[in-house]
């Protein structure tokens, strides 16, 4: 499995919900990394987050989080 790493690309910290959360946005969990590589919706608005190590976090309504998100150029 490949780590994340930081690129030279933008990104920026925002705070996230179940509401925001995107794939690819990258939280940092016990002092690592982690990258959303897939959501799945639970009942009372919260979201189960696959990383792409393998690991799942189940996000309720409340939580919140900051991660980092890279920006996208139009």
């Amino acid at each position: 499995m490949r780590r994340w790493a930081p690129s030279g690309a933008l990104a920026a910290n925002v705070e996230i919900t179940s509401a925001s959360v995107q794939r690819g946005d990258v939280i940092q969990i016990g002092g690592q990394p982690c990258r959303v590589a897939d959501l799945f919706q639970l009942p009372g608005e919260a979201k189960r987050l696959r990383f792409e190590t393998g690991e799942l976090l189940t996000m309720h309504s409340r939580t919140r989080f900051v991660a980092l998100r890279m920006l996208r150029r139009r």
